[in-house]
């Protein structure tokens, strides 16, 4: 097995990234998009009504903001540019997230591999491709359809006068990440990907190729979102990407059905800045029952007290005469944030609209009403009552809730109201309505900005500074907590735990119970394989034909058996042949080594007399006739004029060697 970690998880909007080579097949472990860099790109509001040009050439590219006002281009897999992408043969995605990068990949020449994602993933990714696509086109019209020439633009001259910032985002640290840059997908582009993609549901098994069996288990993360389970003849591995145990709307962690794999790859390290130091006893003394301790309610308490802090804010600013504008990214979370909004409202008496606006937003919140299988217990309790699975269905009933495609949209600008709540994209304040929003209340202190973090908050603002509004950025779990870490390990009993290595300072200690194994950004680490045999079943009519022989100087038997070899899930099986039956079996096959001083005296038992040259790898036979035996490294050469005597010498050789 080989394992390349090709990017590291940088929260919940950009997961890991990784290739496995598992008995031969490679396998990508999600294709993201990283969102984040389109910060480097001026808002469309900026470039029409602030922009302006620095006298020296060398700066032209830049607007009055440091910000490079062109149609944006978008930033891939990191060095996932660098392989050869007919080489894949499966890809796995854990999450929505996780999938915006896909369509860049399928629609590369050579590219064949087979796509596998949960139903709802898939689903709740191409809501997101479609906004994605619509919001850019926003640029498209600014810019025409005249050919984008962004990276000609980014020559060396142009880098070097450009701010620290800009260049870490389009360079990367290393400076390797220039062609990880490209034109957004197309909406053919996303169908032709989309159909690709085969769906699972969850602990649904699919076999690949008839040797590599995948199942996809809850994360817990989002609707949708997974950890995988591969199993070949040779190793079974288990990945577990951003997860959490307890959620408000998803289904909860299923970490059983991950339980006694040979590797366990875990990329979910986005709680590291705890406090809390890791050591055996941690993994020992553990006095809680397992399953109580790793699935208590303390994230979902936690996830909830965020949200209420956030609607307290929200309801100070609209008290105040000021708005909120809430451009969060996270499904699970703004739904959850309507349900908790609308009853503020209603304890306060205020008579303030909430307006989403989305491409996309009437389409996605009614197919959240048919998720049952994705949705945690409370939700589905709902659903099988009849009731509403989330607050916003009866929401959008009451007119308390307004859903818009666009800003410009007749509808809305009639039924505009200040002060108001508007949930829209895009958390990176580059694309969509919010920017025309911020441009419009940036200059209220009154007014409240909700951020998620995950991007350079004030670099993400620049271009609409002087900032008076207030700017609340909050953080919600997208990882395991990392005191829990030690009893999921305990319970899931790896052979061998992959851990990045920024986490080795935390994780060594549990080397003494625990083997661990940690690996960098861009370095292929080789594991042996653990099981150097594979099984096979043989059929009963076959397996009655056995008849063993012992091997000369060794312990081992051996049969020689006809039938049909195939594989399927997994396993390898032995029939009996299609073609005709009754063949008798041929002859026995040989091998070893022939020594030459054996075969003298083997000789001389049957009456034979020879002479072995010196130096050389030939008898010459001189009584009862004259001949030659030439021993040759693959094969044994008996030139004699006696076929009979010929056919004794034969038996001799054969009784020298093992056969079957």
């Amino acid at each position: 097995m080989k394992f390349t970690n090709l990017s590291q998880n940088k929260g919940y909007n950009l997961p890991s990234c990784h290739m496995v080579n598992l008995s031969g097949f490679h396998i990508l472990l999600d294709c993201p998009l990283d969102l984040s860099s389109l910060t480097i790109f001026s808002p469309i509001s900026t470039i029409l009504h602030e922009q302006t040009f620095d006298s020296s050439s060398s700066k032209k590219i830049l607007d009055n903001y440091n910000l490079i006002p062109f149609e944006p281009y978008y930033k891939t897999i990191e060095r996932g540019h660098l392989w050869n992408v007919s080489l894949i043969d499966v890809v796995l995605i854990s999450s929505p997230m996780g999938m915006l990068g896909l369509p860049f990949l399928t629609r590369t020449k050579g590219f064949s591999a087979k796509i596998y994602a949960t139903e709802a993933t898939t689903r709740v990714s191409e809501f997101m491709m479609k906004d994605l696509i619509t919001m850019h086109m926003e640029y498209k019209q600014l810019y025409g359809h005249e050919e984008n020439n962004f990276l000609q633009l980014m020559n060396w001259k142009n880098l070097e006068a450009f701010p620290f910032k800009l260049k870490e985002i389009i360079l990367g640290k290393d400076g390797t990440e220039l062609g990880s840059w490209m034109p957004l997908y197309s909406a053919v582009d996303m169908k032709e990907c989309l159909q690709k993609v085969e769906t699972l549901k969850y602990s649904e098994e699919v076999c690949y190729n008839g040797s590599l069996i995948i199942k996809a288990f809850s994360s817990g993360l989002e609707i949708g979102a997974c950890n995988w389970s591969l199993k070949s003849p040779k190793r079974n591995i288990s990945y577990i990407s951003s997860s959490i145990f307890s959620s408000g709307v998803s289904m909860e962690f299923d970490f059983h059905g991950l339980i006694g794999s040979d590797v366990l790859i875990y990329s979910d390290f986005t709680s590291t800045k705890t406090n809390y130091s890791i050591n055996s006893e941690n993994v020992n003394n553990q006095e809680l029952n397992d399953d109580d301790f790793l699935l208590n309610s303390d994230e979902r308490l936690e996830e909830m007290e965020k949200l209420n802090f956030i609607c307290s804010c929200s309801m100070d600013s609209l008290k105040a005469g000021g708005s909120v504008l809430i451009p969060i990214g996270r499904l699970g979370i703004i739904l959850q944030l309507l349900e908790l909004l609308s009853m503020h409202i209603d304890s306060f008496d205020l008579k303030v609209p909430i307006f989403i606006i989305s491409s996309i937003a009437e389409e996605l919140l009614a197919y959240t009403c048919i998720l049952p299988e994705w949705l945690c217990n409370y939700r589905q309790d709902k659903m099988y009552s009849g009731k509403s699975v989330f607050g916003h269905e009866e929401l959008i009933k009451e007119k308390k809730i307004h859903i818009f495609p666009t800003i410009n949209s007749r509808e809305l600008l009639m039924m505009w109201q200040e002060p108001c709540i508007v949930v829209c994209p895009h958390w990176s304040l580059r694309l969509g309505p919010v920017v025309h929003l911020l441009h419009r209340w940036h200059g209220d202190p009154n007014s409240l900005l909700v951020l998620e973090e995950g991007i350079d908050t004030d670099f993400a603002l620049s271009p609409f500074k002087p900032i008076a509004m207030k700017v609340l950025e909050c953080s919600f779990l997208s990882g395991i907590r990392l005191e829990k870490v030690p009893q999921l390990l305990k319970m899931l009993q790896p052979k061998q735990i992959l851990l990045p290595d920024y986490t080795k300072p935390l994780f060594e200690p549990l080397n003494k119970s625990l083997s661990c194994l940690f690996y960098t950004e861009a370095e292929t680490i080789r594991l042996p394989n653990s099981n150097k045999l594979s099984e096979l079943h043989i059929a009963t009519n076959l397996a009655s034909q056995l008849t063993f022989s012992k091997l000369k100087n060794n312990e081992l038997t051996m049969s020689r058996l006809t039938g049909d070899l195939y594989v399927e899930h997994g396993k390898h099986y032995l029939v009996e042949e299609k073609r005709s039956t009754g063949l008798e079996i041929g002859p026995l096959v040989h091998w070893g080594r022939v020594d030459l001083g054996s075969l003298l005296v083997g000789l001389e038992k049957i009456g034979v007399k020879g002479l072995m040259e010196y130096g050389s790898n030939v008898v010459n036979v001189v009584e009862p006739v004259k001949g030659l035996i030439e021993v040759k490294e693959t094969s044994v050469v008996i030139s004699i004029g006696d076929e009979s005597l010929a056919s004794r010498i034969s038996d001799v050789v054969y009784g020298l060697l093992n056969g079957v």
